[in-house]
């Protein structure tokens, strides 16, 4: 038995050598499960395409497929894009479905014991802790200033340097580093002033992109490859290592730096309202203490809190301005609605909203809804079954079978959204009286659903419209010409190839 493993791990390290070369000359094998190894050669094959072939075996099968990996070691897990399913694993029998054990494997060296890789208990801990932050006042007009200062001082003054130059910019980038900035200041307190015309390398922004890309192709290897290639240090295992390594030695001097200020007392009040910080002083019993919690929990929190943050929001408004620059009719509509809510404004004022002011852009709410529902910012969810169970399609689940929920594949459902699923059509999320329509979290799943839906959902659309309304009132975004645009290969769904485009100074 030793000897049959052996030659079938030497087997799986060099199968991806063979497929390459016929990556080269082919575009895509049929998916077929094959004898002894499954459909390990399909996932192999398609490890640069795997949403697209994600969403290949769930069209052939109805809604919901069954992945066979290789008998020894196994990969089998069920994807699923039927609501009906999603509602039942993610609310109805929420208690039976839990992280699971391997997800954590995969995880656990980049997120630790944070909020997004932990079950039970600390779950709720953390949850806890961080809903109290987010409805707290104060922590609102910071997150609000924070937005303001960040839009004014180097957002804007960004892309007004790129219009005047004229030159070709990676929008996707440029908004990375926004959000990378805003989110380091809720999560550790930091101005890291990425965002700047220089566009320099930010070692700690690039770690975490590459730590992504590496996490996702543990999805798709035997759990033995991968564990292997990291004992040896080989191939993407050395990479994400690598990345690690830089993202945890920024995380370790910025704990250290806010446990310093707090015991000497030297925190302003406005610098009392990031995260880590709110972890730091929280009262559990026995952790009543500035040292109480681990510098690894609080290096959890912040990694999780920025994975969240940092990624998410950009690709969402890198999405949101591709599909506004390609459909002028919704660009036109947007403006309109600008110039009906701030009549007297100048147009070389910046345009900044309270969050009541907001309420009032029903039109981009749906504009952003509609981008989320096609292109998720987080495109599946990982669970694993307590117990058995079966789900609303029939499909039989045993004790810690593992199940993909597809975010992305749900949005492109004809069941969930009719026949004109796959067009970009804001007005569905409009009523007859002119307010945003409600969709159940169940179907409409970019924030996902059930007791773990994103906590953030509320901070994350005021960030974004703040964003395109500062950005499209000021600017016409152009995207080259030739520029192919195509969704990545990271556990966040960015644009494979950036967003390249050109900025334009607003006509009056």
């Amino acid at each position: 038995m030793a000897q049959f493993e052996s030659i079938l791990m030497l087997a799986t390290i060099f199968f991806p050598l063979f497929l390459s070369y016929l990556y080269q000359n082919r575009k895509s094998p049929p998916i077929t499960n094959w004898p002894i190894i499954g459909m390990l050669p399909g996932l192999l094959y398609n490890a640069r395409r795997i949403f697209a072939f994600a969403n290949d075996c769930i069209r052939q099968s109805g809604g919901t497929c069954e992945i066979r990996g290789p008998w020894f070691p196994s990969l089998d897990f069920i994807i699923t894009a039927d609501h009906m399913n999603a509602n039942h694993i993610l609310c109805k029998n929420f208690d039976n479905y839990e992280k699971g054990s391997e997800f954590n494997e995969i995880f656990f060296d980049c997120l630790g014991e944070g909020i997004f890789n932990s079950n039970s208990d600390s779950w709720k801990s953390q949850r806890k802790v961080m809903l109290l932050l987010m409805k707290d006042d104060k922590f609102v007009l910071h997150f609000q200033r924070i937005l303001h200062e960040k839009l004014e001082k180097s957002l804007i003054v960004m892309l007004e340097h790129f219009m005047k130059l004229g030159i070709e910019v990676d929008l996707q980038e440029v908004l990375q580093r926004f959000s990378y900035d805003v989110v380091c200041m809720l999560a550790v307190g930091l101005d890291p002033n990425s965002l700047s015309v220089e566009l320099s390398e930010v070692p700690i922004m690039k770690a975490f992109t590459q730590a992504e890309e590496r996490l996702l192709y543990r999805h798709v290897m035997p759990v033995r490859l991968w564990k292997l290639q990291r004992w040896l240090q080989i191939g993407e295992e050395k990479k994400l290592s690598k990345a690690l390594k830089t993202v945890d030695s920024f995380l370790y001097q910025c704990i250290a730096s806010k446990r310093e200020k707090l015991r000497c007392k030297l925190l302003a009040e406005e610098d009392k309202y990031d995260f880590v910080t709110a972890f730091m002083v929280q009262d559990e019993g026995e952790m009543t203490s500035v040292d109480g919690k681990s510098d690894k929990f609080l290096r959890d929190v912040a990694v999780n809190i920025m994975s969240a943050g940092k990624d998410t929001i950009s690709a969402s408004l890198s999405w949101f301005f591709w599909l506004v620059a390609m459909n002028p009719s919704v660009e036109s509509k947007l403006l309109q609605e600008m110039r009906a809510n701030s009549p007297s404004i100048n147009d070389e004022k910046n345009m900044f909203f309270s969050v009541e002011g907001l309420k009032r852009f029903v039109y981009l709410d749906a504009v952003l809804r509609e981008t989320l529902r096609l292109y998720p910012a987080v495109p599946f969810n990982h669970k694993t079954a307590i117990q058995p169970d079966i789900l609303p399609s029939g499909h039989h689940i045993n004790r810690n079978t593992r199940v993909l929920i597809n975010f992305y594949a749900m949005g492109r459902m004809e069941e969930i959204w009719g026949e004109d699923c796959l067009e970009f059509k804001p007005e569905r999320w409009i009523s007859e009286r002119g307010d945003v329509v409600h969709v159940p979290s169940h179907k409409f799943i970019a924030f996902n659903a059930g007791p773990r839906s994103c906590i953030g959902r509320n901070i994350s659309f005021i960030q974004m419209k703040l964003v395109a309304i500062s950005v499209l009132w000021h600017y016409q975004i152009q995207v080259v010409q030739g520029h192919h645009v195509a969704p990545g290969n990271t556990i966040v769904l960015h644009m494979k190839n950036g967003l390249k485009v050109r900025i334009k100074k607003r006509s009056a």
